[in-house]
């Protein structure tokens, strides 16, 4: 049945939908992608998609995989269990804190989430085979000073050994024209295999620890491995916004820029055609920070995406854009999407499905 809503019927949403409906029930917490991995794969494979998997990147090809590249980072958020009955932010353990610059977007937002987590459902699960080991429930969260990180109370699961993640038991809610899950990023590479399954033949790199602050440099292994430099890359995300109405002036959200500096205009501006031409409202999240920044007491970053960092770290010689569906709750379990939001990314990305 398609999805409809409000008087819209999406009928290709309810394809998509299928798809990640079952992928927002497999555990991916950052750090601990492998099962996730193999899930990916399975489904790639089924549709006779070449699949090669490397560190921290999983690459799909199609026949003509130079034509275009899709990147979408394929790790959430979770708890790591890192002591007795002691849990943390697992983005955020001292591990990992190394690669966040300062001034990321992630890092802002741990303030602002602190509370959210009070009564969320969580799993357990081994490390590299994603195998269920049980349930529990944070009963309270809060930032230590010391650590500068997120603990959590959790009931029920502390006969756990440490290094194990422990994920959001999720699952994907659908109501009033609206689907929230933790979205971030699953919903992109659900996008990907949509993609993939309508006969897209260019390339799509899965990638892991981009909320570490580490994907970019799995995506550039891969194309100094091929020799390869593109202006073509686009990457797949969520991005956040503040309230519902913010995030639904755009069906889909663009940039021009991160803190590192300018995306491709060819490839921006590529965007902004194919959006017009169907009549998809966008909107450039750097001049939405720039405007809200004007009346906040301390100023939001602008963020350092994965895209930034291999244009910075290739001098410009990798570069392309970003492409993301504007969403609320951000880097939550009830992160929330509009479906007109889903519908006008899935026509603009089945605008690069070439015919047979």
């Amino acid at each position: 049945m398609p999805v409809a809503t409000a008087g819209y019927t999406y009928p290709e949403v309810s394809q998509f939908l299928d798809i990640l409906k079952p992928l927002i029930r497999e555990p991916s917490v950052v750090g601990n992608e492998d099962s996730f991995f193999r899930v990916l794969r399975r489904e790639l494979e089924e549709i006779g998609i070449e699949v090669q998997h490397y560190h921290g990147v999983l690459v799909a090809q199609g026949n003509r995989p130079h034509s275009l590249f899709f990147s979408a980072h394929i790790d959430r958020h979770g708890l790591l269990c890192t002591g007795p009955n002691e849990f943390q932010y697992a983005a955020f353990i001292a591990g990992n804190q190394g690669e966040n610059m300062g001034d990321s977007a992630s890092e802002h937002l741990l303030h602002t989430i602190e509370d959210r987590f009070q009564g969320q459902r969580v799993q357990a699960h081994f490390p590299y085979t994603g195998t269920y080991l049980g349930q529990g429930e944070i009963t309270h969260s809060y930032i230590c000073p010391e650590r500068n990180n997120l603990i959590f109370e959790v009931d029920g699961l502390d006969f756990l050994q440490p290094g194990t993640p422990v994920s959001f038991l999720d699952r994907l809610q659908i109501e009033d024209g609206l689907i929230s899950a933790q979205l971030d990023n699953v919903v992109s590479a659900a996008m990907l295999i949509y993609l993939f399954r309508q006969g897209f033949q260019g390339t799509g790199l899965f990638t892991a620890q981009e909320e570490t602050g580490r994907s970019w440099r799995y995506t550039l292994s891969w194309f100094q491995r091929q020799c390869l430099t593109t202006q073509r890359l686009i990457v797949l995300d969520t991005s956040p916004y503040a309230t519902r109405e913010d995030a639904d002036a755009q069906q889909i959200t663009l940039r021009h820029k991160d803190a590192n500096g300018p995306f491709s205009p060819t490839m921006t501006q590529e965007l902004v055609k194919r959006c017009e031409e169907f009549g998809l409202s966008y909107g450039f999240k750097d001049e939405y920070i720039a405007i809200q920044n004007e009346t906040r007491e301390k100023p939001y970053p602008l963020g350092r995406t994965e895209l930034g960092r291999v244009v910075s770290a290739t001098d410009g010689a990798i570069n392309g854009t970003t492409l993301q569906i504007p969403t609320t709750e951000y880097h939550t379990a009830t992160e929330t999407a509009s479906l007109s939001a889903i519908s006008g990314m899935i026509q603009l990305l089945l605008s690069y499905v070439e015919p047979v």
